[in-house]
């Protein structure tokens, strides 16, 4: 039996809630792997629950679905390796690391599977024990909670709940995450469980993921966006980038253009109050004119921040989790920015937008 074997073989047995995988960018930061993340740092410590078997569901795009070829501990998780160590040490490590400066996040990841429920709880205490200053958030499989059990998750330290609802729509969903590829996920019960946690949580404590080109329209993302404002439930964008094995490894990514205008019309409406009516589809749902202000437009492509990744806050409110490298490989072109575009940048994300062809001046269309 060689050495491979041997490892393999005890990642079997090495599972949560005593063990879990950490992004790489996460170790590095904690110094429990060599290397430096360019360009930025990585101020949320991404935790991810580890079985034997993957996660039960069968998310078409999905790294870690049931069905995805090879075996669990060889996938990848939004492209990403997640190296795998006991909890106990990685809690011990954010809790140095806390000490020597302040720690923007922690977030606990959950996968589809009968004892992840018990163990998130039991991770989440163990971190905000060791570290009992930093925020901790709960990404959560909504499929398996109920009220009780995000009771108990407050309870054991997290501050916010994440729910990868992912389609920006009820039919995309299905196709994607639910009964069209023989996956667990109800689209009903994802919003049962959203806006109960919305309403034990409190506004903005709650968020939404929504990934830009799983087969959604730009209506559909749109209108998800002014539905998560109206409730006070935050809405953090991811762009689609295939992974090998999946089903959908073989869809093209959504041009760069269609990226850039989702990201901004999403900024207009969360922090620019834009009004429904200010945007305009062809037939098929792609965003066809958008009408405001030149200053407000001015101002929202001048700073950057629309074009950064979302992601919880830290305690001063601050984004925290910047993801680098979630949606981009290396040398690629950024889908999201870890960090405030520079002016070089803001070149580049202008040409990318091609603004001219969609904006529509109108100087009384926000307040």
């Amino acid at each position: 039996m060689n050495s491979e074997t041997v490892e393999k073989n005890n990642e079997l047995s090495q599972i949560s809630p005593d063990y879990v995988r950490i992004s790489m960018a996460a170790a590095i930061e904690l110094g429990l792997k060599p290397g430096r993340i360019s360009c930025c740092s990585c101020d949320c410590i991404n935790l991810l629950q580890n079985y034997p078997q993957g996660c039960y569901a069968n998310c078409t795009y999905c790294g870690l679905a049931r069905e995805r070829p090879g075996i669990a501990e060889d996938n990848s998780f939004i492209r990403v390796d997640w190296p795998l160590f006991p909890t106990d040490l990685v809690a011990e490590k954010i809790g140095e690391l806390e000490r020597k400066k302040e720690v923007g996040r922690v977030c606990v990841a959950q996968v589809q599977d009968h004892r992840a429920n018990n163990d998130l709880v039991d991770m989440i205490s163990r971190v905000h024990h060791r570290a009992p200053e930093v925020p901790i958030s709960a990404l959560v499989t909504a499929t398996l909670l109920n009220d009780e059990w995000l009771v108990k998750i407050k309870e054991a330290g997290a501050d916010i709940i994440g729910v990868g609802l992912d389609a920006a729509s009820e039919e995309l969903f299905y196709s994607t995450r639910g009964k069209g590829t023989k996956g667990p996920h109800d689209w009903k019960k994802h919003w049962k469980i959203i806006r109960k946690a919305r309403e034990m949580y409190g506004p903005m404590k709650v968020n939404c993921h929504l990934i830009v080109g799983l087969g959604e329209s730009d209506r559909d993302l749109v209108e998800m966006f002014y539905l998560l404002k109206s409730e006070e439930i935050a809405a953090y964008l991811f762009s689609f980038n295939p992974e090998p094995g999946t089903i959908m490894e073989n869809t093209p990514r959504t041009p760069i253009t269609r990226t850039r205008r989702i990201q901004l019309v999403k900024n207009l409406i969360e922090e620019h109050e834009l009004p429904e009516s200010s945007i305009e589809f062809d037939k098929s749902g792609t965003i066809r004119m958008i009408a405001a202000p030149r200053k407000i437009l001015k101002l929202v492509t001048e700073n950057g921040m629309a074009f950064m990744t979302d992601g919880c806050p830290d305690r001063q409110g601050k984004m925290a989790c910047n993801r680098p490298y979630g949606s981009y490989r290396p040398g690629e072109e950024f889908r999201d920015y870890p960090f405030l575009p520079d002016a070089s940048d803001l070149k580049i994300i202008s040409k990318e937008m091609k603004l001219a062809e969609i904006v529509k001046s109108n100087e009384s269309a926000l307040v």
